[in-house]
């Protein structure tokens, strides 16, 4: 008679241990701090934003007279400003027919040839009143801290207008000042769609690197040679 045959043993899987929680009072207690303690290093450079921020904020109306204003890109739609950046473009063409600014400094990503922010922006500057010649291009803005740095090393700009959403327009004065530019910020309306709750939601993040690039000072992805174009921009607003 044939035998049946026997299923093989299978080893037996062992739930994994989860961390147990402390069971004492005192363990409840360090647990407690710890956690407190983490949340107040995770808010700190937020913090640190507003403090450095805190009397640099304005508005179009009361924005101080300056020769630059600064508007870093936020994106591409089909080649044209998203509607985000067209804002931006729109207070700084604002600016500039009220006289406030002299010349405006666009900074964007251009590291692919076919996404050119800088030159998208200052095409839609120009079908809005800035003379061409008043604008000068940063095409390696890759991102806030380098747009803010290669504004001081490259374009020597000492002091500027910063154009950018209420979300972001904090970090990007905090870090100008931390390069070496004498910043005000003038934050623009936006919707409180998606995109504006995301973009707020990322600074809580972007906040951090944000405070490690101001104490270390990175040199930005590309650096380069200096240009003279804000200098010659000045130059010719003058004549």
């Amino acid at each position: 008679m044939r035998r049946p045959m026997r299923r093989p043993k299978l080893p037996k899987l062992r739930r994994p241990r989860l961390p147990r929680l402390p069971q004492t009072r005192a363990g409840q207690r360090r647990g407690v701090q710890a956690l407190m303690l983490l949340c107040v290093l995770a808010l700190l450079p937020s913090t640190w934003m507003y403090a450095v921020t805190g009397d640099r904020l304005r508005t179009t109306a009361d924005a101080p007279r300056t020769e630059v204003a600064v508007v870093f890109g936020a994106g591409l739609w089909n080649g044209e400003p998203s509607p985000y950046l067209a804002n931006r473009l729109d207070t700084a063409a604002k600016l500039y027919r009220a006289g406030q600014v002299k010349v405006v400094l666009v900074t964007g990503d251009n590291s692919r040839v076919d996404y050119d922010e800088p030159d998208a922006m200052r095409t839609y500057l120009t079908e809005h009143g800035v003379p061409d010649g008043q604008i000068v291009s940063d095409y390696a803005g890759f991102d806030t801290w380098d747009s803010c740095v290669r504004a001081k090393k490259i374009f020597g700009v000492d002091r500027a207008v910063l154009i950018s959403q209420g979300f972001h327009i904090r970090r990007a004065v905090a870090l100008c000042q931390a390069a070496g530019v004498e910043s005000y910020g003038v934050g623009v309306d936006a919707k409180h769609d998606a995109t504006w709750y995301y973009g707020g939601a990322r600074e809580v993040f972007a906040a951090g690197k944000a405070a490690l690039d101001a104490v270390f000072k990175p040199d930005p992805r590309f650096l380069g040679p200096k240009e003279s174009g804000v200098g010659q921009a000045l130059a010719a607003a003058g004549e």
